[in-house]
């Protein structure tokens, strides 16, 4: 009777446990980061007396063995992987879209073309002055047009150090959750429901800092994760509940890079995915544009100041520097202030004389000119972005790929705890008929006279 009695008991709680379970995956459907979970059952097994002393019997109940978590760690591993690239390209465009807003938006080859436009003009009358003064006013709203894209690119680099911190930042906040994460499943008993709960933090944490970085992950028996940076030969981060702390570096010729401090030891991050490798490359990418723009500064004020240089002015004297440079190339300015100090014509030329303006107009080559370099500048980074947006695409629809495969294994279908809640109730109510019976049956014995 007792026997009957512990059997119907231990149905009762072990069913009770298993309906808790499709509950909380019910109340769960469509929450980020949580893992279907499913709880074992298994026999309450007992010994034989005498000659079966040895042989284990079953038939004595059932028992909660303890709580799974149906991942899958190669589909989450192509998860973080899929990200990681997608973040990476996502990073550099949104970067090389800055770099197009800052080269188009002060319509710098507009102002260009517009300098040598007002020269063309004067060309057909080098005595008149309105002509002089459109020709001055082109040019002060070219330097002024060098002057705020440089200005621009500045801002750009200096929001893209302000973006990178800040995404080591988090990164460094996602390695202190995980080590704490880590110390929780050492110290949880495995096959809780805690532990379970730990799991899924866990690996949604790693998907998270793989968006910032690629890693490289290990588990140990107790489920506890051991994280390197920039992929499986690089430093470790995070190792059981301890975490590393990764900062960001930029020297003076703009080149940054990633280092990380732990257990009193600094290695070098060399991230291939991700948003810091999108930060690398996008921080390349302005440091080669600034160079770019800077060598059509350069070349632009030093060929304009060299033909006003062997040029004769209105009043016939020689001519002086159109343009003066400030602490950087593209901080440009106009030196001259009056237009009747344009020279238009050669050294040995009259007032109606325009051979100067001639040698001026002779420097838009259209392969080496200014406004080509510049236009090529623009169009080599529309193309690199063009061409990251279509990757981008490509690796987005990867992503969702992954993620799909990983959720028909993982997540929750509603369809089938249905099933599972409707198994478990007719189950438990079995288990509490059982109890009722053995009451019935214990009764019936007592009032046997």
């Amino acid at each position: 009777m007792s026997d009957l009695l512990s059997i119907g008991a231990s149905g009762v709680r072990a069913y009770q446990t298993a309906l808790n379970t499709v509950s909380e995956n019910i109340a769960n459907t469509g929450t980020a980061g949580y893992t279907r979970r499913t709880t074992n059952l298994g026999q309450v097994t007992s010994i034989g007396s005498g000659i079966n002393a040895s042989v284990a019997t079953g038939s004595n109940g059932v028992t909660v063995t303890g709580i799974s978590r149906s991942a899958d760690t190669f589909r989450s591993l192509a998860v973080r992987n899929a990200g990681s690239d997608l973040a990476r390209t996502e990073t550099a465009a949104a970067w090389l879209g800055r770099i197009e807003t800052s080269l188009t938006d002060n319509k710098l080859g507009d102002r260009l073309t517009s300098f040598f436009s007002a020269a063309q003009t004067l060309s057909a009358d080098p005595t008149s002055v309105p002509a002089r003064s459109v020709m001055l006013e082109s040019a002060t709203s070219a330097a002024a047009a060098f002057t705020a894209t440089g200005k621009a690119l500045d801002t750009a680099a200096a929001d893209l150090d302000t973006a990178s911190r800040q995404a080591t930042q988090t990164l460094n906040s996602f390695g202190t959750a995980l080590a704490k994460v880590n110390d929780g499943i050492a110290r949880s008993q495995k096959g809780s429901t805690n532990a379970a709960q730990l799991g899924d933090q866990r690996d949604q944490l790693l998907e998270q800092m793989s968006t910032i970085t690629d890693i490289s992950t290990e588990f140990d028996d107790l489920g506890r994760a051991t994280v390197r940076l920039g992929g499986a030969s690089g430093p470790v981060f995070v190792a059981g509940p301890d975490a590393g702390n990764v900062s960001y570096l930029k020297n003076d010729e703009g080149a940054v890079g990633f280092v990380v401090q732990r257990t009193g030891t600094t290695s070098a991050v060399t991230p291939s995915g991700g948003a810091l490798a999108g930060y690398a490359e996008g921080a390349q990418k302005i440091v080669a544009a600034r160079d770019t723009l800077n060598g059509i500064a350069t070349d632009f004020t030093t060929q304009v100041n060299a033909i006003q240089a062997q040029g004769r002015d209105l009043d016939g004297n020689p001519g002086a520097a159109l343009f003066k440079t400030g602490d950087t190339p593209t901080s440009i300015t106009v030196a001259l202030t009056d237009p009747r100090g344009i020279a238009a014509a050669g050294a040995t030329g009259g007032a109606r004389d325009a051979s100067n303006l001639a040698a001026l107009l002779a420097t838009r080559d259209p392969t080496t000119g200014s406004e080509q370099r510049l236009t090529n500048m623009i169009t080599s980074n529309a193309a690199s972005l063009e061409q990251r947006k279509l990757v981008g695409d490509a690796q987005g629809a990867i992503r969702d790929g992954a993620v799909t495969a990983r959720d028909s294994g993982s997540g929750v279908d509603l369809d089938s705890e249905a099933v599972d809640l409707l198994r478990f109730q007719q189950a438990y109510q079995a288990s509490s008929r059982v109890i009722q019976t053995a009451r019935d049956i214990l009764q019936t014995i007592l009032e046997i006279r």
